[in-house]
């Protein structure tokens, strides 16, 4: 009879146990389920809102709008004033008030501007001396400009304010900046 008893009781706990397994199961599944809902409601609406912030996308001061933008990934306010463009390869160049510190922006990434630099012999060694991305030192800041870290209008802020300051249209939506100190 005490084996038949724990035989019952044995057969009980598993098939509770069970039970509680297909149930925590599904409510995994549920909440898995409310998970993915949450995170494309929050997409859908961060679309919807930008969608409605693209049409009003102005620049209205460009030098102010780069200001902003370093000041937000490095965390304090430069208050960027002389301004200098260069051509080939694009680059544009921004020191602070004080004239303690330079920022370069550019489109081109640190690897790409390496490999330039080795390539003097070719055109753009006629430019070597002038354009301030050749003369960039090995353990200059650099900092990639996305809508990750600058905004999420960036990339359609980027492309007016660079207008605005160079004269060129930019090509690709980040912006590579460097900071000399």
């Amino acid at each position: 009879m005490d084996a038949v008893f724990a035989i019952l009781v044995l057969g009980a706990v598993i098939f509770f146990g069970a039970l509680i397994s297909v149930g925590n199961e599904r409510q995994r599944q549920a909440l898995e389920g409310i998970r993915e809902q949450a995170v494309l409601w929050a997409m859908q609406d961060l679309r919807l809102k930008r969608e409605k912030l693209a049409r009003e996308v102005r620049v209205d001061d460009p030098l102010g709008w780069f200001n902003r933008i370093v000041s937000k990934v490095v965390g304090r306010d430069f208050n960027l004033k002389a301004v200098e463009s260069f051509g080939d390869p694009p680059a544009l160049v921004c020191e602070s008030e004080d004239r303690s510190s330079r920022v370069v922006f550019t489109p081109i990434s640190p690897a790409e501007i390496r490999r330039l630099k080795r390539e003097r012999k070719n055109r753009l060694s006629q430019y070597a001396n002038q354009n301030p991305l050749f003369s960039l030192a090995g353990n200059t800041a650099a900092y990639e400009l996305t809508i990750l870290n600058a905004g999420i209008l960036f990339d359609l802020e980027v492309v007016l304010a660079w207008k605005s300051m160079t004269g060129e249209d930019l090509r690709g939506y980040s912006l590579w900046m460097f900071l000399i100190e």
